[in-house]
């Protein structure tokens, strides 16, 4: 399949680039994965869609402050994106500008705080020796800023609003969006009518906003990103297929996971590691029944994926009935359910 197969018109004015002010006031259209009308509803009519013995897979990862302002020797300004930790302080990081990032290269960012660039990965991305006084994670959280998405010009005065109500997991540079919608009250509500609520973890990197740039999309190299499920939590959600509950994950990294977790049979195993698993049209999906997803951009594997599970075309048609309907779009828009 091409790339240009999963394009489609979006007016900039739909890309959301502020939250609602309550969670689940969002919107929420309906897709039937097989056949069926497209509906329309609210995020807080989430549990009318759901059953008793179904259960919701959410991600528990929460998104570090990954974006860091500091100065070289000379005085030159670099800003530096955390992506993924690769073992003894040492970070693989964006860097800007990144000419000025060479090996040996030392940036201070703060007193307690400075780096070193050890190497120039695959791709141009620094890898940083990264030198402080204390609690690393504590000193993201006094010195960092929440990085968002590139297609998000408005500043955010609240950064928990980027992340979901039940994060716990550091390590992610980017939010799982599907579960920004969620609330507390939500959730005890979904819960209350006999639908299991399961974590896992999934630590969003930013290379899910890499375009394709293959024509071919089979030829695309998918980002890597570390995911993890406790046994315990494979063996519950395996019950509940087993007894004929649907499994219905919140956002396409939980899908990604499970998917990942999931053996020939259908069987769900604990699993920690790295998963690069691409699903467009074609996969045959192993472990999930469902999807609450976003909106995602034209072309990128995220449309691709969603589309494997609902078909390409019913897909196409779902966004151009969101653009109708003036639905927002992307990490800060409304939300699709296709059960």
């Amino acid at each position: 399949m091409k790339k240009s197969d999963f394009y489609y018109e979006l007016p900039e004015e739909l890309i959301a680039q502020t939250p609602l002010e309550r969670r689940d006031d969002s919107r929420l259209l309906v897709l039937p994965r097989d056949s069926g009308d497209i509906g329309h509803l609210q995020f807080r009519d989430l549990p009318s869609l759901l059953r008793a013995g179904d259960c919701l897979v959410l991600n528990d990862s929460r998104v570090i402050p990954a974006r860091l302002f500091g100065k070289l020797a000379t005085g030159g300004a670099i800003e530096v994106v955390l992506l993924r930790e690769t073992g003894g302080g040492v970070w693989e990081c964006l860097t800007r500008p990144g000419r000025k990032m060479k090996p040996d290269t030392r940036v201070t960012f703060a007193d307690e705080l400075s780096a070193t660039v050890v190497e120039i990965a695959a791709g141009g991305n620094r890898l940083l020796k990264f030198d402080y006084d204390g609690v690393f994670l504590e000193i993201l959280e006094r010195l960092g800023r929440v990085p968002l998405p590139p297609y998000i010009h408005a500043e955010l005065p609240d950064a928990e609003r980027y992340q979901t109500v039940y994060s716990r997991e550091s390590g992610s540079a980017a939010a799982p969006t599907a579960g920004l919608h969620f609330t507390p009250e939500l959730l005890k509500t979904i819960a209350a009518q006999g639908v299991d609520i399961e974590y896992l973890t999934l630590h969003v990197g930013l290379g899910t906003f890499r375009p394709v740039k293959a024509d071919d999309i089979e030829n695309h190299e998918m980002h890597a990103e570390y995911c993890e499920i406790a046994a315990d939590t494979a063996a519950r959600i395996n019950a509940v297929k087993a007894r004929g509950g649907r499994v219905i994950a919140v956002g396409t990294t939980s899908c990604r996971t499970l998917e990942s977790a999931t053996d020939e049979n259908g069987k769900i195993r604990a699993y920690a590691g790295f998963t690069d698993i691409f699903i467009y049209p074609g996969y045959k999906f192993r472990a999930i029944d469902g999807l609450i997803t976003n909106f995602h951009l034209p072309e990128s594997t995220l449309i691709m994926l969603v589309s494997a599970l609902a078909g390409r075309e019913r897909v196409l048609s779902a966004y151009a009935a969101a653009v109708r309907e003036r639905y927002r779009f992307f990490s800060f828009g409304d939300a699709m359910a296709i059960i």
